[in-house]
């Protein structure tokens, strides 16, 4: 790499007012909501495709590493630029540039955040569906680059299933466009495949092309508490197993449930709830009800002790927000929560708890299990405790995610479902996928970045 110096002084010739060395820039673009960070040497805001590219150029003329960044709201360090260089931000690419219901598409640009994507299609009467908790701060390029998910996924799919299109900025600044807006395309390799999921690490997503599908005209939801966490489980598998696919089925576990109690007062929740479940339908309002009236009954026969049902707009959203108060229960612990968003096949939930809860018995660290039963992607809290002076004490807490994810691996699971891997669980990817898989990841990012400046030290590659 050229001397630090001349090549900042030639970057602002080539980009102007979109580069930034100014302390607070480049301490805002060091890190994500995972603890670790690195300052860059540079920030670059592109406007245009055409930008990325003579950025790309620029960097791979001068061996300079670049890290792409969306909203920065990751859980696993994936834009923490460690090698320095240049952070690339997509937060001025933000247009909405089509949304056309008659071809069922949308074209944005990676700076777009989710909910105004969603926003701006139900005022048309149509339905994107990916939904990361995050989605009203995270970005359309974030999710495509860790495929995200959310509560929905149980019938809508994850992100790469509503990516028909991408324009990719590759390592040297070629401009790639791969698939198109038709929603069946079979030429070639499936190179937007490819880059979902990709971190960043194969090249610059600058526009996409979405599908979109009709908005549900109506949706319900229900909650139930039951006294034992198996029943809540058990649940789960009796909706599905009867043939009913909401769109959304999250599970809680008994610690959380009681941080949710000490949070939001005692009546909140029912004292004896050891396991509480979330059930969301939608489609045509009649179908919404006769199913809504089959799944209480299926939760009364498993043996919930409270089932509370919602069918207009706020009822439903009131529900969501109880299960958003649960991630704030458990900050108000006063504990950093170690997020990890571990899949397991829907038939090892209880073994998941139990597992945790004995390591909870064993070591005094609590931890928190909800998220998506549905799918079995369910987010798993280390809670970690803090010595006398208030500070994390993190090696017992690190020794638990590590057991964790030894046991998520052994009964055919996964170490991530939708944050990715990046920094937080590179030292598990190896053991992950596989000694083939892991040449094969190589081989790839090889052959798209043979310098290894894109997003470089993620995923142990």
């Amino acid at each position: 790499m050229m001397a630090q110096n001349e090549w900042l002084h030639e970057l602002k010739e080539l980009l102007g007012e979109a580069v930034y060395t100014d302390e607070e820039t480049l301490a805002a673009h060091a890190g994500d909501k995972w603890h670790a960070v690195a300052m860059p040497e540079a920030v670059v805001m592109p406007s245009s495709t055409e930008e990325v590219s003579a950025l790309m150029r620029f960097a791979t003329a001068r061996a300079i590493p670049v890290t792409a960044r969306g909203a920065g709201v990751g859980y696993v360090g994936g834009c923490v630029p460690v090698h320095g260089g240049i952070v690339l931000s997509t937060a001025r690419m933000n247009r909405i540039l089509e949304i056309t219901p008659a071809d069922g598409v949308a074209v944005v640009e990676p700076g777009v955040l989710t909910a105004d994507l969603q926003d701006a299609c139900a005022a048309q009467g149509w339905f994107y569906p990916p939904d990361p908790a995050s989605r009203k701060e995270s970005s359309i390029g974030g999710n495509i680059a860790t495929n995200a998910g959310g509560p929905r996924c149980l019938k809508y799919g994850v992100t790469r299933a509503y990516v028909l299109g991408l324009e990719v900025v590759l390592a040297d600044g070629r401009i790639l466009r791969c698939g198109g807006r038709t929603h069946k395309n079979k030429q070639g390799f499936d190179l937007v495949g490819l880059f979902c999921g990709s971190e960043g690490m194969l090249g610059i997503v600058t526009q996409a092309t979405l599908r979109l599908i009709p908005a549900p005209p109506a949706r319900a939801a229900l909650r139930a508490t039951f006294p034992q966490f198996s029943l809540c489980a058990a649940a789960v598998q009796n909706v599905l197993q009867s043939g009913h696919l909401p769109c959304a089925l999250e599970i809680t576990d008994a610690y959380t449930l009681a941080a949710a109690r000490a949070y939001l007062g005692p009546t909140a929740l029912p004292a004896d709830a050891k396991g509480h479940i979330i059930i969301e339908l939608d489609g045509q309002p009649d179908a919404v009800r006769t199913e809504q009236q089959a799944i209480a009954d299926i939760l009364r026969a498993t043996g919930a002790t409270e089932i509370i049902t919602a069918e207009s707009e706020a009822d439903v959203e009131a529900i969501w927000q109880l299960r958003r108060e649960f991630s704030y229960s458990l900050k108000a612990t006063g504990l950093t929560k170690l997020n990890e968003d571990i899949v397991i096949p829907r038939s090892a939930l209880v073994g998941l708890v139990e597992f945790c809860e004995g390591m909870q018995r064993e070591t005094g660290i609590p931890v928190a299990c909800f998220g998506h039963s549905g799918d079995g992607n369910i987010h798993t809290n280390i809670m970690v405790l803090k010595d006398a002076e208030g500070r994390d004490i993190r090696e017992p807490a690190d020794a638990l995610v590590r057991r964790l994810f030894d046991w998520v691996l052994a009964h055919g699971g996964s170490i991530t479902g939708e944050h990715g891997i990046g920094l937080a669980k590179a030292p598990w990817f190896a053991q992950a996928v596989g000694d083939t898989a892991l040449d094969l990841h190589r081989t790839l990012k090889a052959a798209l970045d043979p310098q290894g400046l894109l997003n470089p030290g993620k995923m142990g590659l």
